[in-house]
């Protein structure tokens, strides 16, 4: 195939690259208690994170790194587990190994965060002070976004046919009781915002898996912040007397109690459910039009570690040199310039070189646009794919209706599907930090048949110094802006570095 064809040939107008050098400014989300672990491809991290960040996809570069999901600092650990405090001792002086993430997200996996009476999540101590605390985002409310998914709270129970936690972490496969349990007394359920059955977990902690305890304390804080009124989420996260906090004193050194956190489970449980049947949290949900940053993120780390995580592995399996060398943009990365970008609900987002579909579902996710992504790399594609399954079993569970997600299998330079959603595309993706020059020009070639104002989001700008035909080509079609990313915002880094946000004339 022609790389160019005849499009390539048009003579480039006399203009001069605009590029403007804007100062990002290095304010990251506070750090949470929740999930930071794993290869979030483009993104989400999250830390939004995904990575991931939180998300997200499509991103290539560099080998796989096995660490911090979102690149955030660890907050204060106030876990049960022998050695938490020397974690806790030890936290600064390996900050710059947890810039990269681990293998599998929803929490630093080597310590087990329980919460005791100083545990509130890095936030301050009285979560009711002020209701924009517990809902907060940068960007401007989308109001033409609907989020209550249609299916989510129907007369009937549901089975959303979710990947269950306790088929990824149990004691069946290896994992021991958390501290105070017995292995025939550790199974537990954890009821959701919507009507849909609850997810089964079992009380157990090993490296490398799904922390139980912290996963479900998770959950009541979101579901408390985001589905409930501040009169609503007092017993659920109170400072003192909630269920939340019951649960963690329960668990705390000092108690070790397994029975009172189950009892103060069942009563969140029973609690949510009531909420729930007298249509609270569905018309409380119909009243917001967006998520938190820091709720997408764990969401899309829960589908991550129960369907990547596991076999994480085979991501490092690509061929060196070459174009398909696999990397990724974190959560936050991703959250911020889809933000920059001006991404709605009502827009098309286009990720070309998707990987896993990290960041294209982020963005479904996070702002609720039709989302699609292109993977030509055989192993990406097939957790993809898992993703995908999970990621709509997981939306309804959470009773969020994300928007719609496209994931196709090949060379985007060829597929029909991405080839003619291009020229709808309000904002492309191309992590190109390892790309070939060639791929870059074909890039190129391909952008000519993008509509005006569509933004190009890149690792490295297609417009350079050296003069050739197809510089003169991008100098002619493009105006582009030059930004710097956060330290730890991509997967093969923890310093800072540039990408460019290109406008397509």
């Amino acid at each position: 195939m022609g790389i160019f064809g005849q499009k390539s040939k048009i003579k480039a107008a006399p203009q001069t690259i605009r590029v403007e050098k804007v100062a990002v400014p290095q304010q990251q989300s506070k750090a949470r208690a929740r999930p930071t672990s794993h290869p979030f491809n483009n993104g989400l991290r999250a830390g939004s994170s995904s990575n991931g960040i939180g998300s997200s996809a499509a991103s290539k570069y560099s080998s796989l790194s096995p660490n911090s999901r979102n690149g955030l600092s660890r907050t204060k650990s106030a876990s049960p587990y022998p050695s938490s405090a020397d974690e806790r001792r030890g936290a600064a002086s390996s900050s710059s190994v947890e810039r990269k993430r681990k293998a599998v997200t929803s929490t630093p996996r080597d310590s087990p965060a329980f919460g005791d009476s100083s545990d509130d999540d890095g936030e301050d101590s009285d979560p009711f002070s002020n209701q924009n605390k517990r809902m907060r985002r940068s960007a401007s409310v989308d109001v033409n976004r609907k989020l209550r998914h249609k299916k989510a709270f129907g007369d009937d129970e549901r089975d959303s046919r979710i990947i269950h936690a306790v088929d990824i972490a149990s004691v069946a496969i290896g994992c021991p009781p958390i501290p105070g349990a017995e292995a025939d007394g550790v199974a537990v359920e954890l009821q959701y915002p919507s009507r849909c059955k609850p997810e089964r977990y079992e009380l157990v902690w090993k490296k490398d898996k799904i922390d139980a305890v912290k996963d479900i304390l998770t959950v009541v804080r979101h579901v408390a912040d985001t589905y409930l009124t501040d009169e609503e989420a007092k017993p659920f996260i109170d400072h003192h007397t909630s269920f939340r906090r019951q649960m963690e004193r329960a668990i705390s050194e000092k108690y070790r109690d397994v029975a009172a956190f189950k009892a103060a489970l069942n009563n969140y449980n029973e609690g949510l459910r009531a909420l729930i049947a007298s249509g609270s949290v569905p018309r409380n949900i119909d009243k917001i039009h967006h998520l938190p940053s820091d709720l997408v993120a764990f969401i899309l780390d829960q589908v991550y570690d129960r369907t990547v995580a596991p076999r994480v592995e085979i991501l490092s399996r690509y061929e060196m040199g070459s174009d398909n060398v696999y990397g990724e943009l974190l959560h936050p990365f991703i959250t911020r310039i889809l933000e920059q970008t001006n991404m709605t609900s009502e827009k098309v987002f286009v990720d070309l070189g998707s990987g896993v579909g990290n960041v294209v579902l982020q963005a479904a996710l996070e702002f609720g646009c039709r989302s699609y992504g292109c993977e030509s790399m055989e192993n990406p594609c097939n957790l993809a794919e898992a993703q995908e399954k999970e990621f709509r079993a997981r939306c309804l569970l959470w009773g969020v209706s994300p928007g719609r997600v496209h994931l196709e299998r090949g060379d985007f330079r060829t597929n029909k599907k991405i080839l003619e959603v291009l020229k709808e595309a309000d904002v492309l993706l191309v992590n190109n930090k390892a790309f070939t020059s060639v791929l870059n020009d074909a890039l190129i070639n391909m952008f000519l048949d993008l509509k005006a104002g569509c933004k190009i989001i890149s690792l490295k700008s297609f417009v350079h110094e050296n003069k050739t035909a197809i510089n003169d080509v991008a100098n002619s079609i493009l105006d582009v802006q030059r930004f710097r990313y956060h330290e730890s915002w991509v997967s093969w880094a923890a310093a800072e570095g540039e990408y460019y946000i290109s406008t397509k004339k």
